[in-house]
């Protein structure tokens, strides 16, 4: 089950973009319900879970289960693991609210994120972000060049609310809005991000962190951003924003521009024009590590 068409992942990607919405109505619900009216837990340090994640997660297993049969799905909240392994074939990662603490806290940076995997390279996905009032979905098979290319030339798609959308034209450093995220463990370098995120800042026209990593990179697909990095995800945070931003004519890599490991999480994705002044900041002696 692997090798997909573009016809195929097209209509994958509407499937993702059903259950997603389905599931965004449900967590809706529960927004700005303030501390009285969530169930709150904490699952480590920072890092928050409510029975919306729960529920929602529930509903998009049930759905696609249903809707494709025989792919097997794999949830940010019902995974043995805290890190998911490579997996082959076709695969769903889904992250039932992406942005939970944001959304406890009533911030409207949250999303519901349905992404595919082939083999472990991102194909199609779909992020809905309610409260933004924002849909993205995209697709582009497996096996397409790394290197940017023509969006013209792409064998696949993106779409914010509908409407095709595509990588930034931006082609330096010094004009260009990146986004980075931090991860809930912040003890220590160079995981915590903190240099990074000094070293871009002195470096590129402005840095954002909104708490989504699956808004961030659909964010670098329709072009709001220039380039997106950050460390220590899963694959439920990116496999949809990833299938995304390469629907869109983007470029991911590892953050020393080597192929990136989804699973382990530390990636930079970009328009492809700013890719390498990005990733040399990080690869740079003296720099923070990758």
């Amino acid at each position: 089950m692997s090798g997909r068409g573009s016809a195929e992942l097209l209509e994958l990607s509407e499937i993702a973009l059903r259950v997603a919405e389905e599931a965004a109505t449900l967590v809706q619900a529960g927004f700005r319900a303030g501390p009285r009216g969530l169930r709150v837990e904490e699952k480590g340090p920072h890092d928050l879970v409510t029975e919306f994640d729960r529920a929602s997660e529930d509903l998009l297993v049930a759905r696609l289960d249903a809707l494709t049969p025989g792919v097997a799905v794999v949830g940010e909240e019902q995974s043995a693991t805290r890190r998911a392994e490579p997996r082959g074939g076709l695969v769903w990662y889904v992250d039932p609210l992406d942005g939970t603490t944001n959304f406890v806290h009533g911030h409207p940076f949250w999303c519901v994120s349905v992404g595919l995997m082939d083999d472990d390279v991102p194909v199609a996905g779909a992020v809905v972000a309610p409260a933004l009032g924002l849909r993205w979905t995209g697709f582009r098979p497996r096996g397409a060049a790394r290197a940017p290319v023509s969006t013209a030339a792409i064998d696949g798609e993106a779409r914010r609310n509908g409407e095709r959308c595509t990588v930034s034209a931006t082609a330096s450093l010094q004009r260009a809005m990146v986004a980075t995220g931090f991860p809930p463990i912040r003890d220590r370098a160079p995981d915590n991000n903190f240099d990074a995120f000094m070293t871009v800042k002195r470096n590129a026209q402005a840095v954002r962190r909104c708490g989504s990593a699956a808004i961030d990179l659909c964010m670098v697909a329709d072009g709001t951003y220039d380039a997106y990095w950050e460390r220590r995800l899963h694959a439920w945070d990116v496999a949809a924003g990833s299938a995304i931003v390469r629907g869109a004519g983007g470029v991911i890599t590892a953050l020393d521009g080597g192929p990136p490991n989804y699973h382990t999480g530390n990636i930079v994705a970009s328009n492809g024009l700013v890719h390498a002044a990005i990733v040399a900041l990080f690869s740079h002696p003296g720099s923070p590590t990758c």
